[in-house]
């Protein structure tokens, strides 16, 4: 069974999460090169749990023009903006959202990209059915949603984005907990205009701990992978 080393890094600015993430994928990627040659290595897994100051990403596919701010904007609302390698339109990170970066190298979990995204939906799905919220999938869109009320539109709760590189995953999800909503309103979320978004502080009315969503998220995670947790 594989370990996968647990990281809660707290707030943290998202540029210095990003190098982190490329240091240990490039870690993980030259031991990689170490056992293909025969050498007697470890694989290094990782899972980053953190939440950002405000901030927006654009995906290596996104429309730039689904940033409805500019830079006097971005400043107004002390948000930074990054167009960043992951896959994906435009997204928004900030406090009170739990954003997760597995950092896994899929040749010893299964190499497919399609399950690895289903399976960190199925993680978000069952972390929120714990809090009374029904997630669902929806055909041809990635993320976790819930589905259209008689005042409500469908609404995105939990937002995906990834980049391989031979096989080792980068980027992840951001899951709405006690998320301030109206950042959104300056964004096209992932470029679609018909849906909206949400949090489970403003589907329940509860503020919870992010330390607690964190804990039933890696409980999901770790039976869904079939991987041991080693807390770092």
């Amino acid at each position: 069974m594989e370990e996968v080393i647990v990281r809660r890094l707290g707030n943290i600015d998202y540029k210095t999460s990003w190098d982190l993430q490329q240091k240990l994928v490039d870690e993980v990627i030259s031991n990689k090169k170490r056992k293909a040659t025969g050498e007697e290595t470890q694989t290094k897994h990782y899972l980053l749990y953190c939440e950002h100051p405000h901030v927006y990403t654009l995906g290596r596919s996104g429309d730039e023009n689904n940033l409805l701010l500019n830079t006097e904007g971005l400043k107004k609302h002390s948000a930074s903006f990054y167009k960043i390698n992951r896959g994906g339109d435009i997204t928004y990170h900030g406090p009170g959202q739990v954003v997760g970066y597995p950092i896994l190298d899929l040749d010893c979990f299964f190499t497919d990209i399609n399950k690895f995204v289903r399976l960190i939906e199925e993680a978000a799905i069952l972390t929120i059915a714990e809090y009374g919220l029904k997630g669902v999938r929806i055909e041809g869109l990635s993320g976790v949603w819930l589905r259209a009320t008689e005042d409500k539109p469908d609404r995105k709760i939990c937002a995906i984005g990834i980049h391989l590189s031979r096989w080792v995953t980068m980027h992840g999800f951001a899951l709405n907990v006690n998320t301030d909503l109206s950042y959104f309103k300056h964004i096209v979320p992932c470029g679609i205009t018909d849906k909206t978004v949400t949090s489970v502080q403003d589907e329940t009315g509860q503020t919870i701990e992010l330390d607690e969503v964190i804990d039933k998220l890696n409980n999901h995670f770790k039976d869904l992978f079939n991987y041991r947790i080693v807390e770092s």
